[in-house]
């Protein structure tokens, strides 16, 4: 690396929930940070989650009960230890996001409005309206923003290297070194989904080349086959082919139908069954195609009560109506796409990756969602793996 390479405690890759938490973690925690990320600090997956984050507020959940079910949607293939600390850790992960400014939907009785999402056993997701992952984002930005640590946007990793003990990274033009680094560069599924010629919901930066790095180094991986559809993509119209349709839309009462009006599975059942019910609806010729000849369904969103759409979907119900279509007067054309990459590094409970000093987060690592995740688990998993791969990043860098 070139003698002028600027030094910091901890680099963080990416600039998503995961590692805009791990970034105010370890500037928090007394380290020098600098993050790293492709674009703008504004350009990730993150920001455009909608649907909301789970955690055990409900009187009838328990952290345990929250495990058992994401257990049990990863099929049984999901790391418990991890499992574990997702879970054990969400309600500090909320009042923490509280701290930073983030303002989750409550009730009227001033309770958080808790939805029942795709594989809970109870009310669970905590939502601010339906654009979660925006507003968690903005609080995080501001934070980082708010420390003193240093940004380099515009600034994809191209090599990572050790050098005498540390890391040696080339950041876009700029050569850094660093005691640890934290990789938090998400998934592959926007360039998987133009590879297959299908839609995907995710920002066109998720490519996966961090992913590969960190294999070259020889960080170890498991799952990385199992990529998830969100099973309501946007099919029609045109401006919206791509566009995640909340699944809280199901959870306030949409239900999906094929061509005869006929409910043809359990709408609130896990991703990947779901997912697999529309593809096979289709396959035996009970789908319907939209205007440009793609393949559908139809997810009726007339069943949705008006307050709770005017609450929890505010965002869709304009985007729809600026189209000229009112979801709660008129089903909507519906098909899985791309969504995310379940599978990915290899990490311990400190988030700490199978190469010393390298730390990862979000949905870049594997394990704690198995081969098939809950909606509003990666939200959560941003913020909780996230914060614990920038304290102890921080820590061991400094050790």
């Amino acid at each position: 690396m070139a003698q002028d390479a600027q030094r910091f405690d901890v680099l963080v890759i990416g600039s998503g929930a995961s590692g805009l938490a791990a970034a105010v973690s370890a500037d928090r925690s007394g380290a020098r940070v600098a993050l790293a990320t492709k674009g703008s600090l504004q350009a990730n997956n993150s920001s455009k989650a909608q649907g909301g984050i789970q955690a055990s507020f409900g009187a009838d959940d328990s952290p345990e009960q929250h495990a058992a079910d994401v257990w049990k949607s990863s099929h049984e293939t999901s790391d418990k230890a991890l499992v574990d600390v997702l879970t054990g850790d969400a309600r500090s992960a909320i009042h923490w996001l509280e701290e930073l400014g983030v303002e989750f939907t409550r009730d009227k009785d001033g309770g958080y409005r808790l939805a029942r999402c795709g594989g809970a056993s109870a009310k669970r997701l905590l939502q601010v309206g339906d654009r979660t992952g925006h507003a968690i984002t903005k609080q995080l930005r501001d934070a980082w923003e708010g420390g003193d640590g240093t940004s380099f946007t515009n600034a994809p990793l191209h090599e990572l290297v050790q050098v005498n003990g540390h890391w040696g990274a080339r950041v876009g033009e700029r050569t850094v070194e660093a005691g640890t680094v934290v990789l938090a560069a998400g998934g592959r599924c926007y360039a998987v989904a133009e590879q297959r010629g299908e839609l995907s919901t995710n920002h066109p930066n998720a490519t996966g080349e961090v992913t590969q790095l960190a294999l070259e180094l020889g960080a170890q991986a498991r799952d990385l086959d199992a990529l998830q559809y969100h099973p309501n993509g946007g099919a029609w119209p045109p401006n919206m082919q791509g566009y995640s349709i909340p699944e809280t839309t199901r959870a306030y009462g949409a239900v999906l139908v094929n061509v005869d009006g006929e409910e043809f599975t359990d709408s609130l059942g896990p991703r990947d069954q779901v997912s697999q019910a529309i593809f096979d609806e289709v396959a035996k010729g009970k789908g319907t195609t939209t205007p440009d000849g793609r393949p559908a369904v139809y997810l009726d969103t007339t069943r949705i009560p008006e307050d709770d759409a005017d609450v929890s979907l505010p965002y869709m119900l304009r985007r729809y109506r600026g189209s000229g279509i009112d979801p709660l007067k008129e089903r909507i054309l519906t098909y899985p796409v791309l969504h995310y990459q379940n599978g990915g590094l290899v990490i311990d409970t400190d988030a700490a990756s199978t190469v010393e000093g390298v730390y990862a987060c979000g949905e870049i690592a594997g394990g704690t969602h198995g081969r098939n995740r809950m909606m509003g688990n990666s939200l959560l998993e941003c913020v909780v793996f996230g914060r614990r791969a920038g304290r102890n990043a921080s820590e061991k860098a400094r050790s």
